[in-house]
């Protein structure tokens, strides 16, 4: 089978592997789509960050592997005791290895685990014809639900449980800083939560086209005052909660001003610079910053469910390639920002 390969900075080769088969209570997955996310970015021009160069605690896996943890597809085969799937089954897949038994996972917070490790960066993944996962990863698709939208099941989940660790509902006031693939699906996930006055900020042009095109109000911080035009239209009193898909100092300098007294900045964003933000307007609103990672099996169902009742769109900034121009097609383009969001289809 064709798969992509990550050998270090730089180094990502398309070669023919042997097809896995599936151990004692694994299943292996046709893989439809899988999708390009900013940590595979990060490996491939900086890396490796979180690929092991030694045996990782859980999987055993290193450096090289094949790449790949964004994917969705058909269960093809179905390793010895396992019950409950079978072939044909159209899946989703939450590629989160845990241990099991650190304070995290005996607290049922698993996506925080001592040893934590992703299918696809701790193991080979899914930028490949096929991959071998065990059954505590799958999510059922319903047959409503295409594959492209299986495929983002794992960065909307990223968003979900940032928006719903926000505790915000119907009628409350959001922002979103970046309009990335995260803060688009932040907007979703507000937008499934009943919140209608959202308003996300992002200095690209071609990103806030992408996500007004989809509905969205947006401000450029380039060209607005956005904690003064923020303070006018709440009468001072801010947002009930605010999330930075951004990442950048500016970013939460902006966040920090704009949020309600006694209400969160939620972090789900990766820093490649350290902050040295002051935390006055942090101080004097009894504010908090609160960090997201990951998910849980509950944000892939709520993701599924939205999905499947016609929360999402992918018009305008998800588009699709063949695993030979993963390179030049994905990283590069994503890189440049001439593309948003770009699934590999391996069989394509």
């Amino acid at each position: 089978m064709r798969a992509a390969i990550y050998h270090g900075p730089n180094k990502v080769a398309i070669d023919d592997v042997p097809v896995p088969d599936p151990g004692p209570g694994q299943v292996s997955i046709a893989v439809a789509y899988n999708g390009i996310c900013g940590t595979d970015l990060h490996e491939y021009y900086a890396g490796p960050i979180f690929i092991p160069t030694s045996p990782h605690p859980l999987t055993g896996a290193e450096l090289p592997l094949i790449l790949g943890h964004e994917f969705a597809g058909t269960i093809s085969a179905v390793g010895k005791g396992v019950t409950g799937y079978a072939e044909g089954d159209r899946v989703a897949i939450e590629p989160l290895y845990r241990c099991g038994h650190c304070g995290p996972c005996s607290a049922g917070t698993y996506n925080v685990c001592a040893q934590i490790g992703f299918h696809g960066l701790m193991s080979d993944g899914g930028m490949a014809e096929y991959t071998v996962v065990p059954t505590d990863m799958l999510h059922r698709l319903p047959d409503s639900v295409s594959f492209e939208l299986g495929a983002l099941v794992e960065p909307m989940a990223v968003a979900h449980h940032a928006a719903t660790l926000g505790d915000v509902g119907d009628g409350d006031t959001a922002m979103i800083y970046g309009a990335g693939p995260i803060g688009i699906g932040l907007w979703f996930a507000l937008r499934g939560k009943g919140l209608e006055d959202i308003r996300v900020v992002e200095p690209s042009a071609t990103r806030r086209a992408a996500i007004e095109a989809l509905g969205a109000t947006t401000l450029d911080p380039t060209a607005v005052d956005v904690p003064a035009l923020v303070a006018d239209a709440t009468d001072g009193r801010g947002v009930d909660a605010v999330y930075d898909a951004a990442g950048v100092a500016p970013a939460i300098e902006s966040a920090l001003a704009c949020v309600g007294a006694r209400k969160p900045m939620v972090s789900v964003a990766i820093y490649e610079k350290p902050l040295t933000t002051p935390l006055i307007d942090l101080v004097m609103k009894e504010a908090r910053i609160q960090g997201s990672l990951c998910y849980t099996g509950a944000d892939f169902e709520a993701v599924i469910a939205l999905m499947a009742s016609g929360g999402y769109d992918t018009t305008g900034w998800v588009s699709s390639i063949s695993i030979e121009d993963v390179v030049d097609q994905g990283f590069e383009a994503l890189h440049s920002g001439t593309k948003m969001k770009v699934l590999v289809d391996p069989t394509r």
